[in-house]
């Protein structure tokens, strides 16, 4: 049996540590809500199977998260920002061309999600796209922040989970995208997006 004070010191742990988890849980969400990391899982997910996106999309936040506790916002100084801007942008131009020239290629598409990609290469473009967009992003700083003043643990589950269910949403909400627009122009759709944010990060530079 646990002493009275001992029991009141676990149960006053139990309800900060939940409290950090719903709080940056609560934060981190609220900040992905229409942000472009959600439009990347949307659109990919309109193109694609939604489950590879997914797990693509959770290890890049896992990671990010890991780091933004562990290192917190320095981190974002290690790195130069042009060098970050350019592999956002390369990779950003690079997929919006892929899609275009799919959506004038020929043949018959039909309505399903592209699948000449494997869920390994799936999950490998969802997974680049993710961590490259949202290291030194918003949410991540803000992760970083929640841990100089709360346990690492909780506000790294908490974020996570927030953005697990911002992307579980964008997916869903691609998935229904696709049953209700053509694939052709779901893939001309998904092009222009994409280089256009391969142009928003290149102003950056400027």
């Amino acid at each position: 049996m646990f002493e009275p004070a001992t029991a009141d010191l676990m149960v006053g742990h139990l309800s900060t540590w939940f409290s950090t988890v719903g709080t940056c849980f609560l934060v981190i969400f609220l900040a992905e809500l229409g942000d472009k990391t959600q439009l990347v899982c949307m659109t990919l997910a309109a193109r694609f199977r939604g489950l590879p996106v997914f797990f693509g999309a959770m290890t890049a936040f896992g990671i990010l998260n890991v780091l933004a506790v562990v290192f917190g916002a320095a981190l974002t100084q290690w790195i130069p920002e042009k060098f970050l801007v350019v592999g956002v942008a390369v990779l950003f131009a690079v997929f919006g061309i892929q899609a275009l020239r799919a959506s004038g290629a020929g043949g018959d598409a039909g309505d399903q999600p592209d699948a000449a990609r494997g869920g390994h290469g799936i999950f490998v473009t969802a997974f680049l796209m993710i961590f490259l967009a949202e290291l030194g992003d918003k949410t991540q700083i803000a992760a970083a922040g929640l841990a100089v003043t709360a346990p690492p643990v909780p506000v790294w589950i908490g974020a996570t989970l927030g953005e697990a269910l911002s992307a579980a949403l964008a997916i869903v909400a691609g998935q229904k995208l696709l049953h209700r627009i053509p694939i052709k122009t779901v893939h001309k759709v998904s092009g222009v997006f994409f280089l256009l944010l391969a142009g928003l990060a290149l102003t950056r530079l400027l």
